[in-house]
């Protein structure tokens, strides 16, 4: 699938800023792939500096494959590029858990920490730099978006159904990577459309068909390489900073070594959103919560099966099982607030001050994920006829909307 792209007259200095952008995430990368040692404080400048810069490069790579295939599909592949480091950390503390139980707490903290973090934290700073920076009041999303919001529900409802089991299981895995599976077939059967191009991809653009395809898969490859090998050590080293200031290490676990894996959607999603793209950016990070929550949850029982050589479930405690049902009420409210693709001021303070509560007030979890699932059932009524369109669109349902 292909669009014709005009061409574009390229000022010399443009090219400075990939220049500039590469050299500059190589210290860190060279640090991370070499696993040279690094005092925490001069890791998180380092491996930071080289994550943003690749947050920088990927955006590019996610603009220019638009040229040739969906934007839903080119950022669906950027959010599973950006997220890899957040795959990586709870794999690991998955992969433990079957040595030591203690792992598995941290696994479940880390996974619903971050889940929460987008939604929670994500969603209202997108919205409000769009805001400040192109003075508007609210975000208007495209109707194709209720693909990303109809798998978003599913897996939502679904994840429900993990904490009233009390595990995680291999029926698990099937169902929500064969969810994922549907969610990546549907977003890459969608119609390309000409992209909006500005800064570095216009440099892109200017190549032939060829070059241009060789070139964008290289800066995918390129930046998810900076990724996958500095957000371990950044995190690492974020967590150790932390640490040495005396934080509680649950919290650095699921706050803390998430925002640094976070990091580069979040970087991605404001630097479109400054730039008015805030469709795009709420695309992105939209279509990260749906592959955690479908391929990330899915495969922490496959990985605890294949660590422990044998098939058994990841069962949970009851503090997983409310850090689960905090996390997917949460997800059932953002899925209500968006489902009329409309998200305003009003609403992005709403999902901002309840994340902050829960996190400030850990104590409340419970109470917070009522006020979540009551809110969650009034906006769904009030967005009731938003409800059948999103179906049909997340189904391909041919039918006038």
């Amino acid at each position: 699938m292909s669009t014709t792209i005009k061409k574009f007259d390229i000022d010399p200095y443009l090219y400075l800023i990939p220049i500039l952008t590469f050299l500059t995430s190589l210290p860190g990368l060279y640090l991370g792939f070499s696993h040279t040692h690094i005092e925490p404080q001069n890791g998180v400048l380092f491996f930071g500096v080289a994550i943003f810069a690749a947050a920088f490069i990927l955006s590019w790579a996610a603009e220019a494959a638009q040229m040739d295939i969906s934007e839903s599909l080119a950022v669906a592949i950027l959010a599973l590029v950006a997220v890899m480091p957040e795959y990586a950390v709870d794999f690991v503390f998955t992969w433990k858990a079957a040595h030591d139980p203690e792992q598995a707490h941290y696994a479940i903290a880390n996974m619903t920490g971050a889940n929460r973090l987008l939604v929670g934290l994500g969603w209202p700073l997108v919205l409000f730099i769009f805001i400040l920076a192109k003075k508007k009041k609210k975000i208007i999303l495209d109707k194709t978006q209720r693909v990303e919001i109809f798998y978003l529900a599913m897996a939502t409802i679904y994840s429900f159904t993990i904490p009233l089991k009390g595990e995680l299981n291999l029926i698990d895995t099937l169902i929500l990577v064969t969810m994922f599976a549907m969610y990546t077939r549907r977003i890459a059967r969608m119609e390309a459309i000409e992209p909006e191009l500005v800064g570095p991809v216009k440099i892109i653009a200017n190549l032939s068909t060829i070059p241009r395809r060789i070139t964008t898969i290289l800066l995918f490859l390129y930046s998810g390489a900076v990724i996958f090998f500095v957000a371990e050590p950044f995190a690492e080293s974020l967590v150790s900073t932390g640490a040495a200031w005396g934080i509680d290490e649950f919290f650095l676990v699921q706050w803390l070594a998430p925002i640094a894996s976070e990091s580069p959607e979040f970087i991605v999603a404001a630097t479109w959103a400054f730039r008015g793209h805030a469709g795009s950016a709420m695309k992105a990070l939209i279509s990260s919560k749906v592959n955690q929550w479908t391929l990330l949850v899915g495969t922490i029982p496959l990985v605890y099966a294949i660590s422990g050589q044998a098939i058994k479930p990841f069962m949970l405690n009851s503090l997983q099982n409310h850090e689960l049902y905090l996390t997917a009420a949460q997800s059932l409210f953002g899925v209500a607030l968006l489902v009329n693709l409309k998200f305003d001021r009003v609403n992005g303070l709403l999902l901002l001050i309840l994340f902050l509560l829960q996190l400030i007030i850990s104590e409340i979890r419970m109470e917070v994920t009522l006020v979540y699932l009551i809110l969650a059932v009034i906006y769904h009524i009030l967005h009731r006829k938003s409800l059948i369109p999103a179906l049909y669109m997340g189904l391909n349902i041919k039918k006038k909307l």
